[in-house]
């Protein structure tokens, strides 16, 4: 097939998934590519959206909102318009064609300028590779490293193109995809009602700042209102007899103990929900631990996760008595997640030991271990990888995911791979009742990277007469995908920043002109913290809860420390020191790495939210409640002038000069020298996090777009 073309004044080149345009390099998911290929081959004329699905996701079931981001990421590629479409032109109810002039063959002109050197693709090879750290030399896979914590199930898609090397122990075989849910709003956490007529779900109006729980009937299709107004709150669970729903909602505490979130257990009765929307009742309310995953369990108790003091453990809610007893929890290892079987009555529990090992325990609901096995990981899951099983029709095999690849658990502890014929990512599986069809929520997310004058911001809100609906920022990054995390380059002009635009989380540098991928992480990785060396030369990256150093020449280096990384924070080059939480013995901790010795230095025997370390070495945090810490010789000190300050909106050090956002979206600074605090300006609400400052300017992440809509996969017979 021709691997080179031109759509106009755009150049294609298939092999490398990239569009040009003068000096100015895309790189695009390979299936966005694949429809425009489709397209170019027919240029003129209308192909159907039924076409374009069987030709690029053959074999494959996916829905038409697929094809319609492949469109969007197309159009935005070639600077076209959706609504003068001049490039790629919508048909109604027919499909789509390409307008412009199609040429076949290489480029034979001037070459596109990059200044990234090559070696860049080959970063880290997904294949086997030699790590070389001082004092050792192992050699190591990585290619099946991936991260994540999922609290719940992700249920994923894998593509026809992943190949598995073992038989498939068990197959599922989709007839259709339907969807459910098709709003503007966010709906996600869908259950069946027990006699399956119903699904309930929570919506989210972001335009409205509304958060409700919400039921559909699976035969009529009608929806209805469950509640009014609710603060947030996660997955729900009914009652054996479908009368009464119970969820945990999470809201600020005004007076917080030890933590900044109140956790409540409620109840809602659903058949008078019904009728009209209803205020749910509390059974518990939790201001010094956390709560999360209540199921319902036979003799009318509810089992959920309780988390107090960095430890989480499994207990019983008796709706009767309003008693709590401890189901599972000790201090030889720490809960993951559960799941329960009405059917036999049984728990499925992950844990790991303070050795860092991973364990599956059944159980009864009254505590008694019927059995507890290890966890076998197979190559393709990364080591450090927690894992939320869940019951299935299978027999005595339970459903996990990693994020693209699906995987049953059996009771004895062995892991297998499950493969369906579906392309896009969808999470949150539930069993129909019937056991013929699986409820999944699809989901995306949209941020851009965009650039604030702080001059500017401050100069507008001093200005009496500003407009409130000036933009003070201009977007630098974008794609139809999150970007994250831009840093400036030290010593250089080159942006880093983590993008999902190639479908998973790589690095990604930047000079204002090319944008060429640094990382080649395996599938499913997730970044957790990456910062670049003083000279500016390469970046210590957090993928899969492991360190890697990737130099722009081409060069790796895997750190190989024997504990998990949970979140990276800051990186001394010169010292070779990294601040993170790592997990150690199954528990958080906030600790300071020796990249040398591969050892570490505990800071605090509890994670921290953020972190950073100032030019004179003093390290700045932010607990659980976003106080602000500095760090001392003999004890840490609580800033209190920026008692109020603190936000999950991150922070960063210019030198000496703390920058930070509050609750209230303003920007502001602090310095550590004489303690001088001022508000800069107030930032647009849709930012997800200030990512790195500069002099003049800052670095942020704003949120696009992000959807999340329920349907359904019908089951082959």
């Amino acid at each position: 097939m021709q691997q080179q073309y031109w759509v106009g004044d755009f150049y294609i080149d298939l092999s490398r998934n990239q569009i040009s345009h003068q000096d100015h390099i895309q790189t695009l998911a390979p299936k966005a590519l694949a429809v425009l290929t489709v397209l170019a081959k027919h240029q003129g004329e209308v192909l159907s959206q039924d076409m374009l699905l069987d030709s690029v996701w053959q074999n494959t079931i996916v829905s038409p909102n697929t094809l319609q981001r492949s469109i969007a990421q197309l159009r935005k590629a070639l600077g076209d318009d959706g609504k003068v479409q001049v490039v790629i032109k919508t048909h109604a109810k027919q499909g789509y064609s390409l307008e412009s002039k199609v040429e076949w063959g290489e480029k034979t002109g001037a070459s596109t300028a990059t200044t990234v050197t090559e070696p860049l693709n080959t970063a880290i090879q997904s294949s086997e590779q030699t790590v070389h750290t001082k004092d050792r030399v192992s050699t190591k896979p990585t290619s099946n490293k991936k991260v994540a914590l999922f609290g719940t199930l992700l249920f994923a898609i894998i593509g026809a193109s992943v190949i598995f090397l073992k038989p498939q122990p068990t197959s599922l075989s989709v007839a259709k995809l339907t969807a459910l849910t098709a709003t503007d709003d966010r709906e996600n956490a869908g259950i069946y009602s027990p006699n399956g007529d119903y699904v309930v779900f929570h919506r989210y109006e972001e335009r409205l700042c509304i958060n409700n729980i919400w039921a559909k009937h699976t035969g009529t299709q009608r929806e209805y209102q469950l509640t009014q107004n609710l603060s947030s709150h996660g997955k729900h669970t009914f009652s054996e007899d479908g009368r009464t729903l119970y969820f945990v909602q999470q809201q600020d505490c005004r007076q917080p103990v030890t933590q900044k979130q109140c956790y409540k257990l409620m109840s809602l009765d659903f058949a008078e929900s019904l009728v009209s929307p209803q205020q749910p009742k509390t059974l518990m309310e939790c201001k010094n631990s956390r709560i999360r995953s209540p199921k319902w369990m036979k003799g009318n108790h509810l089992a959920l996760l309780q988390q107090h003091q960095n430890r989480w453990k499994l207990i019983s809610y008796a709706i009767d008595t309003q008693q709590s007893q401890k189901i599972y929890g000790s201090l030889d290892d720490n809960v993951i997640q559960f799941a329960y079987s009405p059917s036999e009555d049984l728990i499925a529990l992950t844990s790991v030991n303070t050795q860092g090992e991973y364990y599956l325990q059944i159980l009864s609901p009254d505590g008694e271990v019927h059995s507890k096995v290890a966890i076998n990981y197979p190559s393709e899951i990364a080591q450090y990888r927690f894992i939320s099983p869940n019951f299935s029709p299978f027999d005595e095999q339970l459903l996990f995911s990693t994020g693209r690849q699906l995987f049953t658990l059996s009771y004895d502890g062995q892991i297998d791979n499950v493969s369906l014929p579906l392309d896009e990512p969808m999470g949150s599986p539930n069993f129909h009742p019937s056991g013929s069809r699986i409820l999944v929520t699809k989901g995306f997310y949209d941020s851009d990277i965009a650039s604030v004058s702080l001059n500017e911001l401050e100069n507008s809100a001093q200005d009496p007469m500003h407009d409130n609906h000036r933009k003070v920022y201009s977007i630098i990054e974008r794609s139809i995908s999150a970007e994250d995390s831009a840093t400036f380059q030290p010593m250089g002009n080159k942006l880093a920043f983590s993008s999902q635009r190639s479908g998973i989380d790589q690095i990604w540098i930047s000079d204002g002109k090319t944008t060429q991928q640094l990382s080649h992480f395996a599938m499913d990785s997730y970044i957790d913290g990456f910062y670049w060396a003083k000279d500016g030369q390469s970046l210590l990256a957090n993928s899969a809860k492991e360190i890697y150093q990737l130099s722009l020449n081409g060069n790796s280096q895997h750190f190989t420390f024997p504990f998990p990384i949970d979140q990276l924070f800051h990186w001394d080059s010169g010292a070779q020191t990294a601040l993170a939480n790592i997990r150690i013995g199954g528990l958080l901790k906030f600790a300071q790495l020796d990249l040398a010795n591969l050892s570490y230095t505990e800071l605090r025997d509890t994670p921290v939210n953020w972190a950073q370390k100032s030019t004179t070495g003093q390290i700045i945090y932010t607990d659980k409640l976003d106080r602000f810490w500095r760090s001392g010789d003999i004890e840490d000190t609580l800033i209190e002038t920026l008692i109020d300050q603190g936000s999950d909106k991150r922070f960063i050090l210019d030198g000496e000069r703390l920058y930070g956002i509050n609750e209230q979206y303003e920007l502001w600074h602090y310095e550590l020298g004489n303690k001088q605090f001022n508000v800069i300006g107030e930032l647009p609400k849709n930012l997800d996090y200030l990512t790195d400052v500069r002099q003049s300017h800052a670095l942020i992440s704003l949120r696009i777009n992000a959807k999340k809509e329920l349907a359904e996969l019908v089951l082959a017979q």
